[in-house]
C-alpha cells in the first residue's frame, strides 16, 4: 500500500478560531471540510509544502518560523495511507481567500464537530480543542 505525506495547518485567528476548507465538487471527498494543506512534493519538507500550499490555495504568505508541530494524523484509506503531520500558525501575511473554487469557513475550536470531515482530520478535533 501507497504512504501519501500530506501536511496541513490549522491557521488560528486573533479570536482563536481554526480556519476550514471545505473539498470542492470533482474532488475526492468533495464536500468535506478539512484543514488547509496538501500533498508534500519529492524534496519538499513538510514546512515548505505548507507554505507553498497556503499561498497556492489561500493566497497568504508565511514563514517556517510560524509553523508549529502540534500533532500527526496517520490514517489508512482503500487504496493508501496518509501520513500527516499538522502544525499550528497564528502569524500571515495577506487575508486567507479561496484560491481554488472551495469554501472557507473560520471555526471555534469547539464548534469544529459540526463539520463533516475526512476519517483522517476526525481524531485530530480533540487535539486542537486540549491545546489551543
Amino acid at each position: 500500500m501507497n504512504t501519501i505525506l500530506v501536511s496541513a495547518v490549522a491557521l488560528v485567528d486573533r479570536d482563536g478560531r481554526v480556519l476550514l476548507a471545505q473539498r470542492p465538487e470533482g474532488k475526492s471527498m468533495a464536500g468535506l471540510w478539512e484543514f488547509p494543506g496538501g500533498k508534500v512534493e519529492q524534496g519538499e519538507t513538510p514546512e515548505a509544502a505548507l507554505i507553498r500550499e497556503l499561498h497556492e490555495e489561500l493566497g497568504i504568505e508565511t514563514w517556517n518560523s510560524c509553523l508549529a508541530p502540534l500533532t500527526f494524523a496517520s490514517h489508512t484509506y482503500d487504496d493508501f495511507h496518509l501520513l500527516m503531520p499538522v502544525f499550528v500558525c497564528r502569524k500571515w501575511q495577506g487575508t486567507p481567500q479561496p484560491q481554488e473554487g472551495q469554501c472557507l469557513k473560520w471555526v471555534a475550536v469547539n464548534r469544529l464537530r459540526d463539520y463533516p470531515m475526512p476519517p483522517a482530520d476526525i481524531p485530530l478535533i480533540a487535539m486542537m480543542r486540549d491545546m489551543l
